[in-house]
């Protein structure tokens, strides 16, 4: 198997989502026959991102600063530093989620999904209003050039 260079966050081309902010992002790997997604986020300092329900296993790890993570009614619920570790499993509570002072930089790692959704994006009331899919992550991942982290 071939080894592939240390994930550098300072090395990577950060690409941002077409309308929304206060992050970037950078897809390491797709695979749709397992279901199975990885990227990292680059959260801006003391941002928070859309209100969002993960539909997909999702494993996390912090690469850098802080990843904080927000309940619906803007109540920080865990502020995770540089290191930590989480599995947030499919179908849990909405949150919103950002970087603290410093922002952060996050590893996330999706198995499976509900018809190929990975993530439901809400509302503030909490209603779905759209969905990022494997096949979405996919095709951002062909926009990098098929190349992990270009």
């Amino acid at each position: 198997m071939p080894h592939s260079p240390a994930l550098d966050a300072a090395k990577i081309h950060w690409r941002p989502l077409e309308g929304f902010s206060g992050f970037t992002y950078s897809v390491l790997a797709v695979d749709a026959e397992r279901g199975t997604t990885d990227f990292v986020v680059r959260y801006e300092a003391d941002s928070r991102i859309f209100l969002h329900r993960h539909r997909a296993d999702t494993l996390t790890v912090v690469m850098a600063g802080e990843h904080r993570i927000y309940a619906p009614d803007g109540r920080l619920e865990d502020a995770r530093p540089a290191g930590a570790f989480a599995f947030t499993p499919a179908d849990a509570d909405p949150h919103t989620e950002g970087g603290g002072a410093a922002g952060a930089v996050v590893f996330y790692s999706t198995r499976g999904g509900a018809d190929g959704v990975i993530f439901d994006i809400m509302d503030e009331a909490g209603q779905v209003v759209g969905a990022l899919g494997l096949a979405d992550v996919a095709g951002l991942f062909e926009l990098q050039g098929g190349k992990p982290g270009a």
